[in-house]
Order: C-alpha cells, then structure tokens, then sequence
C-alpha cells in the first residue's frame, strides 16, 4: 500500500510541476517526490527547500509547532485547497498548496505543494470560481489517497485488537486470534518479526497510533499490573494504578536484521515522552527538544488568516508544556530478538517487555534497550515478583544509601577501593556501611551464593 502513495503523489507532482509531499493527518511523512536543489543535479522539478519541509523529510515527521502553525491556516476543515503563505522568520521560505485527503468528510492527511511563486496564478476555485483543472486533478487524486488512508487506518485498528488479543487476550483464544492476526496482515505476515514494548505508555495523547511507521504491521495498548512500570528510586505504592504499555509488531526484512524495530522504538519513544505525533494531537504547540531556532517557533503566536491569533490548547489543569513533561519522561522501549515468523510473536514480545522493564530498573541500558544486551536481567525478569525476607529491611526508604552501596560493591566484584571511588567515600566508611548491610540481611559477604543472593535480590528489586 506504501507504494500505492508514492506513486499517488508522484502524479500530484507531475500534474502541477511541483514537488509534492504526504503526510498523514498526525504530520508523520509517507511518501515524497524529488526534489530539486536548484541546480538541476537531480533531475527533479526547482524548487527551493526551506528548513521545515527538508526537516520533516530527514526526521520523517513535523514538529508540533509546525503543526500548530500550518492547522492556523485551517487545513484539519478545509474541503478544498488552500495556500499558505511563505513566511521567512518561521523558517518557511516557500509557499505551499495544501491538498487535504480526506475520506467521508474525515481529513485523513495532507499533500503539500512547494510554490516558489510558480503556481501564483492557478486557480484553486472557491465560491463562483472554477478550480484550474490541473488542480481539480490533483484534488480527484487527492481523494484517492484519503480513501487509502482511511482503509489503513480500519485495517491498522482491526490488527492491533487482534495483537492485544494473541499478547494479553484469554489464553483459550490465543492461537485463535493469531491465526486472524495473520490473515489480516499483508502476506500473512510469513517472513520474520520482532517485538517492541515502550513502559510506560503515557502520551499525553492517548490514542494508540497506527501501523504508519516503517514495517510496523500493527499496536495495541495492554495493561500490567501495577508497579511493573516502576523505575529504580520509586518506594513501592508510588504507582498504584496497572501500567499501560504499548505493543509494537514489526517485520524484519531479514532473521538477523532488527534494526527497523529499533528504529520504531526510538520514534515510539518519542512519542510516548510527549512528542509528535502524538503531543502534537490536542493543539500543543511546544517544539520538540533540540529545534532549531527559526523554524516555526514554539510560542507561534503569529496571527493567523482573518486576524485571529494562534495558541497553545490544553487539556484543563496544565500547560502545553506541562502535558508534555507528564507524558512519561522516564518512559523506555525495549526490542526483543527476532522470530522466524508470527508463531514467534509472543516469544519476542516476552522479551522486548523484559528488556524495557531492564531499563526503568538500570538507565545505563536504555532509553532503547535490546533483549540480548540486559546481561543478567534476562534471567531476573523471569523470577516471580516479591522480596526476599533477608533483604527486606535492607530496601526500606530509611537505608536506601546503604542498598545503593551494597549494589556498587557487588557491580565492582567485591573490590573495596573501586567501590569507595565510584561512590566517593573513604573506604572506611564502605567498610563500615557493608557491616550495616551485613547486621540488616543477617548475610555474610565474605561467603559467595549469599553475596549471590544480596546481588540477585537488590537487582530484581529494580524490576
């Protein structure tokens, strides 16, 4: 279906002399056509880039205040085309015809037209006014790729309530939905799959987004019981509601290529930590971190088409800024090994949750973390939840410094002057502290499976 879209764009392209891109109606780029730099070296129509469109094509996707910018100017209602004037000190230096794709009176994406001033005279028709037939085609092939989208989006919700059915659905229907899972996706899913789980999900959009990231056939949201979302530092009880987290199934060009779940965790990351996509959904205009200056600033309080001025909508009870910093800052993805094919699936799902729990309870292995690289919390995520008696006094908030220091001096093997140096105390005072720990646990170092048990114990306590 990718394909169908490029192939689409490109007539919009060739119709009016002008490069075209498409992005669905959350700004995230499917497809482009060529485009010139100017100097004719890639055979493409002139046109000049300006630094928000080459940002969207680099990245993939827009920026939220470029969102709020563009939706100024009415595209999310408007039937028709519209233009957007270029506007230098935002980082649009180039005009744009917006084509809106919508599908029974839904707006499902855009088509964007660079006009460097060459399409100043065609008509895009209004009231009394006929629309220059290169732009009525454009609109006809417009309406062809709302239908699209709209078909993806119902195809992309049907597989993720199947997904959530074969990781989370009642065991008695597992292989049931699986064998549905597998119908409805393209090919029937045959070549290979990986996993991908980001904890916690809490955008400060809810919805779930869809299959339109590269190669991700499909996303659900399931619930964990509480606590599992927890992070390192966080007193049991802090979290006391299930923990959302988001499933991704992504397929593989190949066995041993991963990397396109890795990449979709990163942009589902993203996400999940308050940016576009889905930030952007609710009107937040915040940029995303590290934007340039002068590309469609954050505050965009410019004043919009008949004088109204543009600003930051919120839910009740914060700001734009606000909802982002609440959309899980400390949110991680892990990625589970390849599988051979969907009977693969919950295999690969195990372990991309594993290695996400991996990195909320150790940092060092995130923000996106692989099941072959969390070391030996592939064993604990296994273990069954609960502490251990003989370390239970130890993990009380009151000596939280001395199970901190107990878990260094296990990381470091037992070494005393490696350990007071990663700490940044005198080795006496290790000294001292591990004598603590031992009267707390009633273990003794000096004796290999109970140091064993201690290191064990203060790791699963992490998870």
């Amino acid at each position: 279906m990718r394909g169908d879209y490029q192939q689409l764009v490109d007539e919009v392209s060739a119709a009016l002399g002008a490069p075209a891109t498409l992005e669905d109606r959350d700004f995230v780029l499917i497809a482009f056509g060529v485009h010139d730099t100017g100097d004719g070296s890639s055979g493409g129509v002139s046109s000049l880039m300006d630094p928000v469109r080459t940002k969207s094509i680099l990245h993939r996707r827009s920026t939220a205040a470029v969102r709020a910018w563009f939706e100024a100017f009415g595209i999310a209602r408007a039937t028709g085309p519209l233009r957007i004037p270029p506007d230098p000190s935002a980082g649009v230096l180039t005009g744009r015809i917006c084509l809106p794709a919508r599908h029974d009176g839904v707006v499902q994406g855009y088509v964007w037209l660079l006009d460097d001033g060459h399409l100043a005279d065609v008509e895009l028709g209004g009231p009394g006014r006929a629309p220059d037939p290169r732009i009525a085609q454009a609109m006809r092939t417009a309406e062809r790729i709302g239908a699209l989208l709209a078909a993806e989006t119902r195809a992309g919700a049907a597989a993720g309530a199947l997904l959530h059915d074969v990781l989370a659905g009642p065991a008695a229907g597992r292989d049931t939905a699986l064998a549905e899972l597998r119908d409805a996706l393209p090919g029937g899913a045959a070549g290979p799959v990986a996993a991908v789980a980001v904890l916690p999900w809490r955008p400060a959009d809810p919805a779930v987004p869809g299959p339109a990231l590269p190669r991700t056939a499909a996303t659900a949201v399931l619930e964990l019981p509480p606590g599992t979302g927890r992070g390192a530092g966080v007193r049991a009880g802090a979290e006391e509601a299930p923990v959302r987290v988001l499933a991704a199934l992504v397929l593989l060009p190949s066995a041993g290529a991963v990397e396109p779940a890795v990449t979709a965790a990163e942009r589902l990351l993203h996400t999940a930590r308050g940016g576009a996509p889905g930030a952007a959904r609710g009107g937040a205009v915040t940029g995303a971190p590290g934007e340039a200056p002068g590309e469609v600033p954050a505050e965009v309080r410019r004043a919009a088409p008949g004088g109204a001025r543009t600003r930051a909508r919120t839910r009740p009870g914060g700001s734009a800024a606000q909802a982002a910093a609440a959309a899980a800052p400390d949110a991680v993805a892990g990625v589970g090994d390849a599988r051979a094919g969907l009977d693969g699936l919950p295999g690969t799902w195990r372990e991309a949750l594993a290695a996400a729990r991996a990195a909320r309870a150790a940092p060092r292995l995130g923000p996106v973390a692989r099941w072959p690289d969390i070391g030996p919390y592939r064993l604990l995520t296994d273990l069954p939840g609960g502490v251990d008696p003989a370390v239970a006094r130890l993990l009380e908030p009151a000596h939280a410094e001395l199970a901190r220091t107990a878990e260094v001096y296990l990381d470091h093997a037992g070494q005393a002057a490696r350990t007071a140096a990663a700490l940044g105390i005198h080795r006496q005072t290790l000294y001292y502290r591990l004598s603590r720990v031992e009267e707390l646990t009633g273990l003794d170092l000096a004796v290999g499976e109970e140091r064993l048990l201690l290191h064990m114990a203060l790791k699963s306590a992490r998870l």
